[in-house]
């Protein structure tokens, strides 16, 4: 087996997740906004949405993996999930921030649909492209160095989506918004409520995320073979497996941990900056806000701590760098609450916490790798579809829970989109919400990863004991 990950398979791998990523980015961070104050509906409203869109899209994910792992081409059965839908995942994307002028009735029931279907679209191309990571390569540290391309690449994708996206919408707010669009009463202080500049802005985003997508299949390669291919396992069968395996089990649910962290974090800065920082500043020629400039430190500082990931993992060991992160993540979290109203404090703090956070989503998803074959030398089958699609779920489930929760609590602390000035309920909450509430997240997640059994010396006996099979076939 030609085994050598060539760079240019490596960056071509990181432009999947890049293009995932520049779209996930405006679901986690500008959704919940988009639909309060551009859309026009309640925050409890769209938090309930997202939590029952994403419940039953993560169900979904499943039934891609499965589906994935069956299926057979000339491409492979991964990479052509790639090719299929680069195109309708833009084009969803579109359709899903276009405002139509409906009543409050219809325009809940065409945000369930839309935002539902493009949750399906994401499905059908992200879990395959998670997938891929699987067997690209038998060799773990490859597997790590290949997850360390796809993080770095997703943080420049949600990079360059906080550099474009605010500005672009500003930009088309100005060439074709109309007198009559919703102007925010705090329009110096955050992005622009013209629904044609959020449409427009989206589109131009999509462009470049179908063109990654297209890059991503061409350069990539599929390698690894299952040491027993078992064209009559049940899916019964193979879900009974993946339900038997402990370590998958404790994974998830770390990794849901963590994912929330981020979710609440990100979901509610944007009310955070214009309700309580109200820092009125824009950065000359690129329109960039307070707000944006916030999301581009914490980004840079997610990037530096997903390229120093593989270097620190290979000398401590996945599992502890895990912990140690998280642990320091959650401790700098609590302490946000308690900093002043500085913009300059508040930008130190969240490079700091981006920094520690960057080095958890690589770590997470080269564990699964190594869970995929640790039940293949279980049970001789090899479900890497199934397993990197329940990593998806965790992710998906993790969103859906930090949107649902942000737009609950936000709703607890009666936000009102039509305030000028939020009161003072409203602002504590939204401050519990960028500091406490992850916090507690993280802590879920350490002890989640204490009980994580798949140790750096197990994983090497694993990798041992299949390479032993596969030379033997």
């Amino acid at each position: 087996m030609d085994t050598k990950v060539t760079l240019k398979e490596k960056v071509g791998y990181g432009f999947g997740d890049m293009a995932s990523s520049m779209f996930w980015k405006i679901f986690g961070m500008y959704s919940l906004f988009f639909y309060t104050d551009v859309f026009g509906i309640e925050a409890a409203a769209a938090g309930t949405m997202f939590l029952i869109a994403r419940l039953w899209d993560s169900a979904f994910d499943l039934f891609v993996g499965i589906l994935a792992d069956r299926t057979k081409t000339r491409w492979g059965r991964y990479r052509p999930y790639l090719l299929w839908f680069a195109i309708p995942f833009s084009v969803m994307g579109v359709i899903t921030f276009f405002v139509p002028e409906f009543g409050s009735t219809g325009k809940l029931v065409y945000a369930y649909i839309t935002y539902s279907l493009m949750m399906i679209v994401y499905s059908l191309i992200n879990v395959p492209y998670a997938s891929l990571l699987g067997v690209m390569s038998p060799d773990p540290k490859v597997r790590n160095v290949l997850s360390s391309y796809r993080m770095s690449f997703a943080f420049i994708g949600s990079f360059i989506t906080f550099m474009l996206l605010q500005p672009l919408i500003d930009m088309y707010a100005n060439m074709f918004g109309s007198e009559s669009a919703v102007v925010h009463q705090a329009a110096e202080t955050t992005v622009s409520t013209s629904p044609i500049g959020w449409t427009l802005g989206v589109a131009t985003i999509g462009i470049l995320c179908t063109i990654l997508f297209f890059l991503c299949f061409r350069w990539t390669k599929e390698r690894v073979q299952p040491v027993n291919e078992n064209e009559d396992t049940s899916v019964k069968q193979d879900l009974k497996n993946l339900f038997h395996n402990a370590p998958w089990w404790i994974l998830v649910g770390t990794g849901l941990a963590a994912l929330l962290f981020n979710a609440v974090r990100d979901g509610v800065a944007i009310y955070y900056f214009k309700d309580y920082v109200q820092y009125n500043y824009r950065v000359p020629f690129t329109g960039w806000d307070a707000t944006t400039i916030y999301f581009l430190v914490g980004q840079a500082a997610n990037l530096v701590g997903v390229m120093l990931a593989p270097a620190i993992s290979s000398k401590y060991g996945k599992k502890r760098t895990y912990m140690i992160a998280i642990a320091i993540a959650g401790l700098l979290s609590m302490v946000f609450y308690f900093i002043p109203n500085n913009f300059g404090l508040i930008l130190l703090l969240q490079a700091c916490i981006s920094l520690f956070a960057g080095y958890v989503l690589p770590l997470l998803w080269s564990m699964f790798a190594d869970i995929v074959d640790y039940q293949e030398l279980k049970t001789n089958r090899r479900a890497s579809g199934l397993i990197f699609s329940s990593s998806s779920m965790s992710q998906k489930l993790g969103w859906a829970l930090g949107a649902a929760l942000t737009g609950w609590i936000l709703a607890i602390f009666k936000y009102n989109p039509e305030m000028a000035q939020q009161t003072m309920d409203t602002i504590f909450g939204e401050r519990l919400m960028i500091s406490i509430i992850p916090a507690i997240c993280c802590l879920v997640a350490f002890f989640g990863m204490l009980a994580y059994p798949l140790s750096e010396k197990k994983v090497k006996e694993i990798t041992a004991e299949l390479d032993a099979k596969r030379n033997n076939k």
